[in-house]
């Protein structure tokens, strides 16, 4: 009938009996006469702990052979769940992100998918085959390496893989029931939204919410894919995420001025003091930083606290990057010419999303006021045209969450269920 790409996520596969439920829904499926293409994560925790046994073994691993280690985590579930399909009755086949076709850059650890030439893929499919393909990994084109594509993101394999198939529509199956008006772990009463635009969906996923991966939803709009966020524990409908228009013509547009509330804990704050106010001066600090390999999000500069000939620029960073941050800038402080360098790994960063607020006034004044009463101080803000991020302190971060979600109004009728407990 139609050709589906599902994705299943490590707390879908964490132990044996999850894989042998996982393999009888897709026996459903391509009972249902669909072809049917899986990408598969590691089992629960794996990836973590071949990374912890690689920090035990050496402390500075290199990353071409870390690469090698943990990609062996997605090989084996789904050579296991390949057995599992074989035991009901399906023909399956797994292959790697190599034998699947899939050539990335070299940069090891968070390598970006180039191509993919799905031949083997497509010949198994004809053959009456399921096929599942390992997750999060790939071939380097130019130096034929094993690379992985970075922690979570065995969503874009699944995205890039329904399209270079040509797959009607890409499911990612997790631990909960879709897309959730914010983290059902902080707020119970988060509302499932049934149809979502991929603009909204960038942003949430940019702003924290672990729901999906962003490189995943970047890719699903780039080729027009659409994708279907469910929960492998339920029969629930989940949540499409697709073009807005075509939301809007679903008639089914939430009128909600906010969509959703995200939050994210891994980012970390480096605060430059007494850099000197002149021209190119925050330019040089960014070079410094991008040359270290370093994405920033947010910066805030002020008068700085030392003298009004100087400024103190703030930025925050994720906080693997954190070390590495301050030994970059260490090393140019005579040429930059700044006094010091405060870090602070101690934050979080809370936003609301949605396309309401490009037509409706009053949306920053809502959200500042419901932040004052639950006793959170702002420490930076951000804005984009559908979006408002605040940094505050980490402890603050579930009350923002919690007085931002009551103050636009996003409660559902029943209490959100969470079925395992890693968010992916």
């Amino acid at each position: 009938m139609g050709r589906i790409v599902q994705k299943y996520g490590g707390s879908s596969v964490a132990d044996a009996e999850s894989i042998k439920r996982v393999a009888r829904r897709i026996a459903r499926t391509r009972a249902d006469g669909h072809e049917v293409i899986i990408v598969i994560s590691a089992m629960g925790d794996a990836t973590d702990e071949l990374m912890d046994l690689a920090l035990k073994v050496s402390p500075n691993p290199k990353s071409r052979e870390l690469d090698m280690l943990l990609t062996t985590g997605e090989r084996q579930s789904a050579a296991l769940l390949a057995m599992a399909l074989a035991d009901l009755g399906v023909e399956a086949v797994s292959y790697t992100g190599s034998q699947a076709g899939i050539l990335t850059t070299p940069t090891h650890g968070n390598a970006r998918i180039i191509d993919i030439t799905p031949g083997r893929v497509v010949r198994s499919l004809e053959e009456g085959s399921v096929v599942i393909v390992a997750g999060f990994q790939g071939v380097a084109q130019t130096t034929k390496d094993v690379t992985t594509l970075g922690r979570g993101a065995s969503d874009t394999t699944a995205v890039a893989l329904a399209s270079a198939l040509g797959a009607d529509h890409c499911e990612i199956y997790t631990d909960v029931d879709g897309v959730y008006t914010a983290d059902p772990r902080i707020v119970p009463s988060a509302r499932r939204i049934t149809e979502i635009g991929y603009e909204e969906m960038m942003e949430l996923a940019a702003s924290g919410a672990k729901i999906l991966h962003l490189r995943c939803v970047e890719y699903a709009r780039r080729e027009n894919v659409k994708v279907h966020v469910r929960s492998s524990f339920s029969d629930k409908p989940g949540t499409w995420v697709k073009p807005h228009d075509e939301v809007r013509k679903a008639g089914k547009m939430e009128e909600a001025i906010i969509t959703g509330v995200a939050h994210d804990r891994s980012e970390a704050k480096i605060t430059v003091i007494g850099v000197p106010d002149q021209v190119g001066a925050a330019a040089s600090i960014f070079e410094v930083i991008s040359d270290a390999g370093i994405n920033i999000d947010m910066i805030v500069q002020n008068v700085s606290r030392l003298s009004d000939v100087k400024t103190d620029i703030s930025f925050t960073l994720p906080m693997s990057d954190g070390r590495k941050g301050i030994e970059a800038l260490e090393a140019n402080k005579n040429k930059i010419g700044f006094e010091e360098v405060l870090y602070d790994d101690q934050i979080g960063k809370v936003s609301i999303v949605g396309v309401g607020m490009r037509s409706h006034s009053g949306v920053t004044t809502t959200f500042f006021k419901a932040l004052a009463a639950e006793g959170v101080n702002l420490q930076m803000i951000s804005t984009s045209e559908i979006r408002i991020s605040v940094v505050v302190s980490t402890d603050e971060v579930d009350r923002a969450v919690r007085g931002a979600h009551a103050a636009f109004g996003l409660d559902g009728e029943e209490e959100a269920v969470v079925y395992a407990g890693t968010g992916r």
